[in-house]
């Protein structure tokens, strides 16, 4: 009996083995076509997860639309802000146009003394009477050259046409001794310091410099050069160096001696400054004769 039991359950088993094979090897084989017990589970799996998943898309929408909202508001306050910063500097921009303006002005201004045409020449007489004053040039009104026009050498300012003829012209030096040939000059520095060319000490050999601000430092060394507001010479062209600073009537101005940049001895060619300012009457003064030999003052 006890064996006839063994043997059923051992039969049993064996049944059940080939069951459970079977039935994983039909699982198998039709592993892409679901029965109908796993269609439903797979619908009622998907209609649980569609009801978890559209409330978190819908909170997670609403979640980037706040911070979209908050990046965009946070992005316009700094727009904002710039436009009132570029509102600033348009406002800067406009005084800082308006001064270039003026400063352009001022800038035309100074070149058109500066600016002048060079008229190159040769000299080819000197007065025996007058050795250190006046010498004549190659060059008169046919060329461009007129009565008052400054003359330099390369080193510096020389003189001023005194007398002009068709085909020559008669240059008076700065180191004349006429008391009426003035030249309106300056001293370069932090500042510029005005004073006019009045006289030249034979002695020393210097140009003389007279009515300087009593107000202002003038050291020995400085550069001194025409100041372009005398009417005649056009500015910045250079007169010499001071070697001496004094005093001059009675302590309310100054008085400097200056070392002329030019050789006056040695001169055999010079350059006429035909000014673009239009010359006119100031400072810069001294008898002059126009082409016909008539005085002019």
């Amino acid at each position: 009996m006890p064996r006839i039991f063994s043997n059923k359950r051992l039969i049993i088993l064996l049944v059940g083995v080939i069951v459970l094979v079977a039935l994983i090897a039909f699982s198998l084989r039709d592993r892409n076509h679901a029965n109908v017990p796993e269609q439903k589970v797979k619908d009622v799996v998907g209609f649980g997860q569609s009801l978890f998943t559209k409330p978190a898309h819908f909170v997670t929408g609403v979640v980037e639309n706040i911070d979209t909202m908050l990046n965009t508001y946070e992005e316009n306050k700094r727009l904002k802000e710039r436009l009132d910063t570029f509102a600033s500097i348009q406002a800067e921009l406009a005084d800082v146009k308006a001064d270039n303006v003026k400063l352009r002005g001022i800038i035309d201004k100074q070149d058109d003394l500066r600016a002048y045409e060079p008229i190159q020449s040769t000299v080819i007489s000197r007065n025996p009477d007058q050795w250190e004053e006046k010498l004549i040039i190659d060059k008169g009104t046919t060329n461009g050259v007129g009565v008052n026009m400054a003359v330099m050498t390369a080193q510096g300012l020389i003189g001023k046409v005194i007398l002009s003829t068709p085909s020559t012209s008669t240059i008076e030096l700065i180191s004349t001794e006429n008391s009426n040939f003035r030249v309106a000059a300056m001293v370069v520095g932090e500042q510029e310091i005005f004073g006019l060319i009045e006289g030249f000490d034979q002695q020393s050999r210097q140009l003389i410099m007279k009515r300087i601000d009593s107000s202002f430092d003038v050291e020995k060394g400085m550069s001194v050069t025409s100041s372009g507001l005398g009417g005649i010479f056009p500015k910045g062209i250079l007169i010499g160096e001071i070697t001496e600073v004094s005093t001059d009537d009675y302590g309310l101005t100054k008085l400097a001696y200056i070392r002329p940049a030019a050789n006056f001895s040695m001169l055999d060619h010079v350059m006429v400054a035909k000014r673009s300012a239009i010359v006119v009457d100031g400072t810069d003064g001294g008898n002059s004769v126009d082409a016909k030999g008539e005085d002019e003052s």
